[in-house]
């Protein structure tokens, strides 16, 4: 067995000739605990939030989307994004063609975002799983065309889950002048009807300002004919994400982009990652502070070991051995706290998971979730327990050292 470390867990555990070390080992252990657990469990809480937040976001988004490098639009014949079609791998691909408009309900008005999609969007994405309503999923019937708007712009609008009459929808020509005169001449207007159902994703990015409409009614409001914003695609089962996405960005080149869910959220997820990240920093200027009480146990400790320092030394250990035997008591401490801290995070998300002990308000139904989500990530654990025993190791190596070269001379 290692000689220092064998006398250095007989000093932990061994009782001390003043009661006092023991007192300030103990709140040491306990320090780095509550900083260690705290880490797990903030950073799973981080985690819990993005889980959610990704898991509204794929009830509208496609698993990939191909959108033009250079302007607005593009060619939905262009050879680049048949061949993307064409692709084995490709399960459903829509073609979609968004712009701002202005939508107009009896007296209410509001500034939307027009979603002109293919037939086959129940099919590219979940949006069958978020719909309100006794209707079903529809884009036209003959000559009319349905619009399918968020609950909050619902509410907005006034018009209900099922609105009576059509909503009337205002975009700008795009060729012509402005006659003052008669400004009306310069929008180009056109009517919407309910399907009898809304959508309700949960995020005020869609349900405050998106109306799902046919992609023909888009074009033909926005003058777009044979053009799109973007095309939405949905991958085979069993499908190798990562490869195809590679193939089809290779396929584009520079004139489109191929993104994925979290990368058509990027600035919500990088958000996200920016405050979890703050987090962990500030927790662990906490868990210095907390390895300060290892500092004062050892000094204490080689203090009240001066004389067994001398029988060692009798014995025939080195200087070196006998420093190591209090660095490698500090490093105890920091690792037991490390492994109970872990241990009780984790058995605090646990029990949160499973029973919801923090509520996010004191009324059912409030908010999305009533408590707090938490997601354990084996990466969160990992880097928590290197964290700990990197700071604790680092924070007993110069006292340590220090401390023993004045006891040793």
């Amino acid at each position: 067995m290692n000689f220092p470390f064998y006398i250095a867990r007989r000093y932990l555990f061994s009782k001390k000739s003043t009661n006092v070390i023991n007192v300030i080992s103990g709140i040491s252990v306990v320090g780095i605990v509550v900083a260690t657990m705290a880490l797990v469990v903030t950073l799973s809480v981080f985690n819990g939030f993005h889980d959610l937040v990704a898991s509204f976001f794929t009830s509208f988004d496609p698993q990939l989307k191909v959108t033009p490098v250079k302007g607005k639009t593009a060619a939905a014949d262009d050879p680049v994004l048949v061949k993307i079609r064409q692709l084995p791998q490709i399960d459903v691909a829509t073609d979609c063609l968004e712009d701002q408009a202005l939508a107009v309900y009896g007296t209410r008005q509001a500034m939307v975002t027009i979603k002109g999609v293919d037939d086959n969007f129940d099919r590219l994405t979940h949006i069958n799983e978020i719909l309100m309503g006794d209707g079903t999923f529809e884009l036209h019937a003959a000559d009319m065309h349905y619009g399918i708007p968020g609950v909050r712009l619902a509410d907005q609008l006034g018009t209900g889950i099922t609105y009576e009459y059509p909503m009337t929808i205002y975009a700008p020509q795009r060729q012509g002048q402005l006659n003052m005169a008669d400004p009306t001449t310069g929008f180009k207007e056109d009517e919407l009807y309910s399907p009898g159902v809304i959508f309700c994703v949960r995020q005020s990015k869609y349900d405050k300002n998106y109306i799902i409409t046919s992609l023909q009614f888009a074009r033909n409001l926005f003058q777009q004919e044979g053009r799109l914003t973007s095309l939405e695609l949905r991958l085979k089962p069993g499908s190798n994400f990562d490869r195809v996405k590679s193939d089809i960005q290779k396929i584009a080149g520079d004139r489109f982009y191929v993104r994925d869910r979290f990368e058509q959220q990027d600035d919500t997820f990088k958000i996200m990652k920016i405050e979890k990240f703050i987090a962990y920093i500030f927790l662990t200027f906490i868990l210095i502070v907390a390895c300060f009480n290892i500092i004062g146990s050892l000094s204490m400790l080689i203090i009240d070991k001066k004389d067994d320092v001398v029988t060692l030394r009798n014995l025939g250990a080195t200087d070196k051995q006998i420093t190591r035997i209090f660095l490698f008591e500090g490093r105890l401490i920091a690792a037991i706290g490390a492994v109970v801290g872990i241990l009780l995070g984790l058995l605090l998300c646990w029990l949160q998971q499973t029973f919801g002990l923090v509520k996010l308000g004191s009324t059912t139904g409030s908010f999305i979730v009533n408590a707090y989500p938490v997601s354990v990530h084996p990466e969160d654990i990992i880097l928590v327990f290197l964290t700990v025993i990197l700071v604790g190791w680092l924070a007993v190596w110069y006292p340590v050292r220090y401390f023993s070269r004045r006891l040793l001379t």
